[in-house]
């Protein structure tokens, strides 16, 4: 008995649960005319002028309609709305809606209306059961910042999302998005854009295949194949970051900046860069394997830091670099503490224990300038100042060749070093050979000025000025604690011989792991980003105020 009355109770619930389901019959509530015609009209009731129905709280409204019962169907003709609380207004010329599918059917001149923006098109497809409406027919979408357009769409009442799977185009009075897959958030303004995707404004050019942007507050996020790009600059990286309002951009990761006004590269893991689009005066941070190149007579120039910043406009820009600073060139390379390089004036500052090294020559000193020419695009001159020291290997034996003094100047040709002058205090020891590379002797001298004049990055000649006192002491006669002058080092096994010497071995593994977790994000499936909870909280965060 009890079983019996189970299953009773659960037929009853069921029966209960399916009529529930049921769709209602659509009511007509007013029209001026209501006429049944059999022969004309089969099973259709015309109702004419000032017509409204409803169904389930969705009011129909129009000149004329069609109205099938049996089938809770109808057809409307002229000036026809469907409205849908306060949240969707519906206008075409004419409609069709069918009752027991919650369906209906919107074509010429339609206009559909939220309280956040109006598509017009041809026609429209609206599935009430889940709250979407979709065209195929061109379309205009145009909300209080921005206007879309796009072949075909798909509108989301609940989510307040349009989504576009074909060709889209977003216009604001600052720039314009280009895409083939967007998702946009009517009451947020939020843009999700996947594949191909480009932003063009008067500042510059955007292009990504996986982003999102703010189209109200123009904050930006993009994440694949991504970069913007200035009249003079083009930034890319695996993420950037960028803010429109404040013209700032940060990337992080295999970040690249290519100026190519300057024909300058700088690259690194991690970004920050400023724009200032009325006076040009620019600045940025770069850091974490941190290297600039820059082109010098068709051969590249890479100077690293942990730290690098960038200021000043076209032209004029200053480059400093901080910690562990490294350098290399094919024919030159260095170490200092800092650099300060300045554009306008082609003069390169080496900070803090420098050391050179030109060819087969290592100067030191206390501080090291690197004068270039803008218009050959050369190393012109070099000053070391207050300690200025010059050592290199004798081409043959075991020995070195050495100069000293207070202050260097020197002269480049070709970018090589090819005369030096040394003043105050000066001291050189120097091995000469005849034209059979034999030893004739070691010069051992002082002076107030040495001069200098290399060929083919050796030295020539060694001329000592005003009263030099000194020798030329035969081999066995110099020894071998007289061969150095005070003050000597050698550091052949520091110097940099290679681009990537300039790297210290932390930044290298930091660069590995960096480069494995970009090879495996690649190797994903690119799927489009999922809104954020901003986004999806939008109407939450932001409540519309009420109106008394």
């Amino acid at each position: 008995m009890k079983k019996l009355l189970f299953y009773f109770g659960l037929l009853l619930f069921t029966l209960t649960t399916i009529n529930a389901q049921k769709s209602s019959k659509i009511v007509v509530e007013h029209a001026d005319h209501f006429d049944v015609d059999e022969t004309l009209f089969p099973d259709a009731a015309l109702l004419q002028g000032n017509v409204r129905v409803n169904h389930e709280g969705v009011i129909f409204t129009c000149n004329k309609a069609y109205f099938f019962q049996k089938e809770n169907y109808i057809k409307a003709f002229g000036e026809v709305q469907m409205v849908q609380g306060d949240t969707l207004f519906l206008n075409s010329k004419y409609a069709e809606y069918n009752g027991e599918v919650k369906q209906a059917y919107a074509t010429g001149n339609v206009v559909m209306r939220s309280p956040e923006s109006t598509l017009v098109t041809d026609t429209i497809n609206f599935d009430r059961n889940t709250q979407e409406a979709y065209y195929n027919t061109y379309g205009t979408i145009t909300s209080k910042e921005n206007k879309l357009r796009s072949k075909s769409g798909r509108y989301f009442a609940n989510e307040k999302k349009f989504k576009f799977l074909t060709a889209v185009t977003i216009t604001n009075p600052k720039y314009t998005i280009k895409s083939n897959h967007l998702d946009y958030y009517t009451n947020s303004g939020h843009s999700y854009l996947f594949g191909p995707s480009t932003i063009t404004s008067k500042e510059n050019f955007i292009y990504t295949e996986k982003g999102f942007y703010d189209t109200k507050k123009n904050l930006a996020h993009f994440l694949r194949k991504s970069y913007i790009k200035y009249k003079d600059r083009r930034i890319e990286g695996d993420s950037l970051y960028y803010d429109r309002n404040r013209e700032y951009a940060s990337a992080t990761n295999n970040v690249k900046v290519t100026d190519s006004i300057n024909k300058g590269i700088i690259k690194g893991h991690y970004a920050e860069i400023y724009r200032n689009l009325k006076t040009e005066k620019d600045s940025m941070m770069i850091t974490k394997r941190a290297v600039a190149i820059s082109l010098v007579e068709n051969d590249s120039m890479y100077i690293h830091g942990k730290k690098m910043l960038i200021t000043g406009k076209t032209g004029e820009r200053i480059i400093r670099a901080f910690n562990n600073v490294r350098f290399y060139k094919t024919d030159m390379s260095g170490k200092c503490d800092s650099i300060h390089s300045n554009q306008k004036i082609a003069l390169t500052k080496l900070i803090g224990r420098p050391i050179l090294w030109n060819y087969d020559n290592q100067m030191t000193g206390d501080i090291m300038h690197l004068i270039g020419n803008n218009k050959t695009e050369k190393l012109d001159s070099l000053k070391v100042l207050n300690n200025a020291f010059i050592i290199s290997k004798d081409t043959i034996g075991t020995g070195y060749n050495q100069v000293k003094g207070l202050n260097l100047y020197g002269k480049f040709k070709d970018n090589k070093l090819s005369e030096v002058d040394i003043i105050k205090n000066t001291e050189v020891i120097y091995y000469m050979r005849n034209d059979k590379h034999e030893l004739i002797g070691i010069n051992k001298s002082v002076g107030s000025k040495i001069n200098l004049i290399l060929d083919k990055n050796t030295i020539e000649t060694i001329t000592v000025y005003n009263n030099p006192d000194g020798d030329i002491y035969p081999e066995k006669d110099l020894p071998e604690n007289a061969r150095k002058l005070r003050g000597f080092i050698w550091r052949a096994d520091e110097r940099i011989k290679s681009k990537d010497d300039i790297f210290p071995p932390e930044e290298n593994e930091l660069d590995a792991k960096i480069q494995a977790d970009r090879k495996a994000e690649m190797a994903k499936d690119n799927l489009p980003l999922e809104p954020s909870k901003e986004t999806l909280d939008y109407d939450k965060n932001n409540p519309k105020p009420v109106v008394k």
